[in-house]
C-alpha cells in the first residue's frame, strides 16, 4: 500500500508543470513575459524547469518582442503576463497582432477561480476584453485540460489566418496537483484549418489572366505568412507578370528585380500606383486592400477583373468586390497556378511602359551638403549590410522611407506594424526579431515619439548585448502627423512639435549601451561603418531636417493615381 502511494505522489504535477510540459510538445523553447502575483507559480516551474524566459521591462513589450520572434520565424511567440494590469497592459500588442495577422498565444494571469467575479485585487475580465482582438480565448478551470487547450490555441494561431490566441490563468490552477490528464487531441469540430482548393475557380480566374493585356500581381502580408515567396518569384518570372506589393508584402519580390514595381499606396512608387489604377486585370494574393493601400475603393482598378485570392473568406469583397473570389492558402494556389501551362501572352507594351515609368520615376529626395537626410541614412544602412539585415521599423515617417529606400531581398525581413500602425512597437520587437535570427543583424529604424514609448526595453537590449542597431532618425516631432497638419491643416501643429527631449546619448549611456551620435552628411557613411563593424547593441542618433516630408504621397480620400510629391 505505501509503494503505491509513493508510486502516485510522484506521477502528481501541478498545473505549472503541466504547461510548461504542453509547451515543450508544442517546440516552444523561448518566451517574453513580466511576473506578477497571479502567475508566481507559472514563474516558480520557469525556475526549476530552466525554460528560457525573457525579462522584458513592460507587458506591451513582451507581445511585441513575440510579435517580432513570430514575423521572422513564422512560428508562434509565447508571452506570460500576470493578472490585472498585466493582462490589460498586453492589450495593444494583441490587437497589433489581429490586425497583422501574426501568431502569438499569450497566457495572463488571472485569481483564483473560487475569486472570479468578485472583484478581487488585480481581477480582470479577460475574456471579454480579449474576444475582439484574438482569435479565439480560454479560461482554463480545471487543470486536466491544460494540454487540450494549449494545443488548441497553438492550432488556432498558427492555422489559416494566424493571429493571437489568449489562455487565461487562474492562480489555483496552476498550483493544483493532478495525477491524471485529459488527452491534448485538438477536438475543433468547428474551426476548418484547411480547405481544399477550388480548382473549377483557379481554372476560371487563369482564363482570365491569360486574356489580359495589363496584367498585375498585388503581392500582400498573406505571400510570407505561407511561405510562398519562391513561388511568387518564379510564377512572376515565368509568366512576366509585373508584381506590386503591400507594405507587409515587401521582401516577398527583391526591391532590384526588374518586374517588381515597389510599394503600393498611400506612399507607394508613381509606376506602383499607376500600375493599379490602369491594370486590365489585377491578381491580389494575400492582401486585404486596406485604406493605405486602395485609398479610394470606389475608384480603385477602375478598369480591371479583380481575382482576390486570400486564406480567410471574410476578406473576399469586403473592401474591394472580386470577379474571382477565391479562398486559399497562397502557397496552394501558386504551387496549383505553376503547374498550369501558360505562357506571357500580354501585350509586351505594358512591361515596356513600367519599366520605363520606373526609370523615369523612381524614390527621391533632395540631397544636402550641410543636412543630414533620413533617406541617405537609411540607403547607408542598406548598402553596409548588402540588403540582408533583418529590418524593423517604429510607426512614422522614419516607417515610410524605410520601406522606400531599404534593398529588400527576402521574405519576413521587414517587420513593422502595419494595420494598427503601433508606436512603440519597433524596439521590443527588434528585441524579439534580435533573439529569433541570433546570425543577422538587426536594425531598427526608430523615431523619436516612438522610442519614448517604450524606451525602458533598452535595459533588455543592454543586458542580452543583442546585435541591434536602433538607428534613431531625430527630427524633434511626430513627423508623420505633423506633415498631415501641414498639408491638410494649415500647418496648426498642434503638440506635434517637441519642446523637451531627454538626451538620448545620455539615456543610452544610463542604460550601459554603447551609442553614437551622427550630424554630418559628410562623416555620417564612415561613422555607419564604424558603427556596424561591432557586434554589439548599439544606438545610434541621427539628426534630421524637421520638416522632412514622406513624397510621394495620395492626400486621404484620392485614387491611387492622384499623387503628390511626384518627382
Amino acid at each position: 500500500m505505501l509503494e503505491k502511494e509513493t508510486q502516485s505522489n510522484v506521477q502528481q504535477q501541478t498545473g505549472a508543470t503541466v504547461l510548461l510540459t504542453a509547451l515543450k510538445k508544442q517546440n516552444v523553447n523561448l518566451l517574453f513575459g513580466y511576473p506578477g502575483g497571479a502567475v508566481l507559480p507559472l514563474y516558480d516551474a520557469l525556475y526549476q524547469m530552466k525554460f528560457q524566459n525573457i525579462l522584458v521591462r513592460h507587458e506591451q513589450g513582451a507581445v511585441h518582442a513575440a510579435e517580432g520572434y513570430a514575423k521572422v520565424t513564422g512560428k508562434p511567440g509565447v508571452v506570460f503576463v500576470t493578472s490585472g494590469p498585466g493582462a490589460t497592459n498586453a492589450m495593444t500588442g494583441l490587437a497589433n497582432a489581429m490586425s497583422d495577422s501574426t501568431p502569438i498565444v499569450v497566457f495572463t494571469g488571472q485569481v483564483g477561480v473560487g475569486a472570479i467575479g468578485t472583484d478581487a485585487f488585480q481581477e480582470a475580465d479577460v475574456l471579454s476584453m480579449t474576444a475582439p482582438v484574438t482569435k479565439n480565448n480560454y479560461q482554463v478551470r480545471r487543470v486536466a485540460d491544460l494540454p487540450r487547450i494549449v494545443a488548441e490555441a497553438f492550432r488556432v494561431a498558427t492555422t489559416g489566418r494566424k493571429g493571437p490566441v489568449v489562455v487565461d490563468l487562474p492562480k489555483s490552477v496552476t498550483q493544483e496537483q493532478v495525477t491524471e490528464l485529459t488527452d491534448d487531441q485538438v477536438h475543433l469540430t468547428s474551426y476548418q484549418a484547411k480547405r481544399p482548393l477550388d480548382q473549377a475557380a483557379m481554372d476560371e480566374m487563369l482564363l482570365a489572366l491569360r486574356q489580359a493585356s495589363k496584367p498585375v500581381i498585388l503581392a500582400g502580408g498573406g505571400i510570407g505568412a505561407a511561405q510562398a515567396s519562391t513561388e511568387l518569384r518564379k510564377f512572376s518570372k515565368d509568366f512576366q507578370l509585373p508584381v506590386v506589393a503591400s507594405l507587409l508584402g515587401l521582401g516577398d519580390m527583391p526591391t532590384d528585380e526588374p518586374l517588381f514595381l515597389g510599394m503600393g499606396g498611400m506612399h507607394g512608387t508613381y509606376t506602383a500606383n499607376m500600375a493599379l489604377t490602369e491594370c486590365d486585370f489585377l491578381l491580389c494574393i494575400g492582401a486585404r486592400f486596406d485604406d493605405r493601400l486602395a485609398t479610394a475603393p470606389k475608384q480603385f482598378a477602375p478598369n480591371a477583373k479583380i481575382a482576390h485570392i486570400d486564406i480567410d473568406p471574410a476578406e473576399l469583397g469586403k473592401v474591394i468586390a472580386a470577379d474571382y473570389p477565391i479562398v486559399a492558402d497562397a502557397k496552394v494556389a501558386l504551387e496549383y497556378c505553376l503547374a498550369q501551362p501558360m505562357k506571357p501572352a500580354h501585350d509586351q507594351t505594358w512591361l515596356q511602359l513600367l519599366k520605363q515609368r520606373k526609370a523615369a520615376h523612381p524614390y527621391s529626395y533632395q540631397e544636402s551638403s550641410t543636412e543630414l537626410k533620413p533617406q541617405r541614412v537609411i540607403e547607408l544602412v542598406g548598402r553596409l549590410t548588402k540588403g540582408d539585415a533583418t529590418v524593423v521599423t517604429d510607426v512614422g515617417q522614419h516607417q515610410m522611407w524605410t520601406a522606400q529606400f531599404y534593398p529588400f531581398s527576402r521574405p519576413q525581413q521587414l517587420i513593422t506594424s502595419g494595420g494598427l500602425g503601433t508606436m512603440g512597437f519597433g524596439l521590443p520587437a527588434a528585441i524579439g526579431a534580435a533573439f529569433a535570427t541570433p546570425d543577422k543583424t538587426v536594425v531598427l529604424f526608430v523615431g523619436d515619439g516612438g522610442l519614448q514609448m517604450t524606451s525602458e526595453e533598452l535595459d533588455v537590449l543592454a543586458a542580452y548585448d543583442l546585435n541591434v542597431k536602433v538607428i534613431l532618425l531625430n527630427n524633434g516631432t511626430l513627423g508623420m502627423v505633423r506633415q498631415w497638419q501641414d498639408l491638410f491643416y494649415e500647418k496648426r501643429r498642434s503638440q506635434t512639435v517637441f519642446d523637451h527631449q531627454p538626451d538620448f546619448m545620455k539615456l543610452a549611456a544610463a542604460y550601459g549601451l554603447r551609442h553614437l551620435k551622427v550630424t554630418s552628411p559628410v562623416t555620417v557613411a564612415a561613422e555607419l561603418e564604424r558603427a556596424f563593424s561591432s557586434p554589439h547593441a548599439m544606438l545610434i542618433e541621427a539628426d534630421i531636417p524637421a520638416l522632412e516630408q514622406v513624397f510621394p504621397m495620395i492626400a486621404p480620400g484620392k485614387s491611387n493615381d492622384q499623387m503628390i510629391g511626384v518627382k
